[in-house]
């Protein structure tokens, strides 16, 4: 299997990281992170190293591939999206070898490298499936691929299980951002934001709370397709 079957090619629009609902905290360090890129040349003067080691760990659905697209935008930065579970669920033994490729893809084209299901390499070396020395030279040679990592270059790495994953890799990320469930007030302000590019007449639903932005996008398309059937239906019997 090539390193080019192993990268996961969007063709989804990018949502403006304007319009994505983020905690105080997590807004704050991601502000931080852009400014950072920006003015990278001046603090490269001063000898001040750039946050490029991201990890977005919490709640599923709660936005954190939508984030990484949304900072490759902002940066004007090509994203190159990898799934981890599918490459190591490939030949194993080549795995470092393709992901040193990956990273190296990455550092050429300057772009942003999105590393989602993180936490597989601290699943899988816990299985009697895969060889254990196997994963255990693959987690280095991944601390390794990190460490050596060109400032210019942005690693992301997103996990919904932060605690399985190796402390050693843990530590090689500057930035650690945690996504949780939206409150009321949040998931308010997504549906009305999300319902307000349909005619008034479909807008009308019930909304649920306690749940993730992607499930809530999942109930607003589901109402929204029912009531365009229904007045289509309706045409047709008129």
């Amino acid at each position: 299997m090539s390193t080019h079957d192993l990268i996961m090619h969007s063709v989804e629009d990018v949502l403006p990281l304007s319009e994505i609902q983020f905690s105080k905290e997590n807004k704050e360090a991601l502000d931080q992170l852009l400014k950072e890129f920006k003015h990278i040349d001046v603090l490269k003067k001063y000898k001040l190293p750039v946050d490029n080691k991201v990890l977005l760990y919490g709640h599923t659905g709660c936005g954190k591939t939508t984030t990484a697209k949304a900072i490759a935008h902002s940066l004007n930065k090509k994203i190159i999206i990898l799934n981890l579970g599918k490459m190591i669920s490939s030949r194993l033994g080549e795995t470092a070898k393709n992901m040193a490729s990956i990273f190296q893809r990455a550092d050429i084209e300057n772009a942003v490298l999105f590393i989602d299901e993180f936490d597989y390499i601290g699943r899988e070396r816990d299985s009697d499936i895969k060889d254990s020395g196997e994963m255990k030279r693959l987690v280095n040679t991944l601390i390794q691929l990190i460490d050596y990592l060109p400032e210019s270059t942005l690693l992301i790495a997103a996990t919904n299980h932060s605690k399985s994953i190796d402390t050693a890799l843990l530590r090689r990320f500057q930035l650690r951002l945690k996504y949780e469930l939206p409150s009321r007030d949040a998931l308010n302000v997504y549906y009305n934001t999300m319902l307000a590019q349909y005619p008034e007449e479909y807008r009308n639903l019930t909304m649920k709370y306690d749940i993730s932005f992607a499930e809530a996008k999942d109930i607003i398309h589901r109402a929204v397709k029912s009531k365009v059937i229904a007045s289509e239906e309706q045409k047709c019997k008129s």
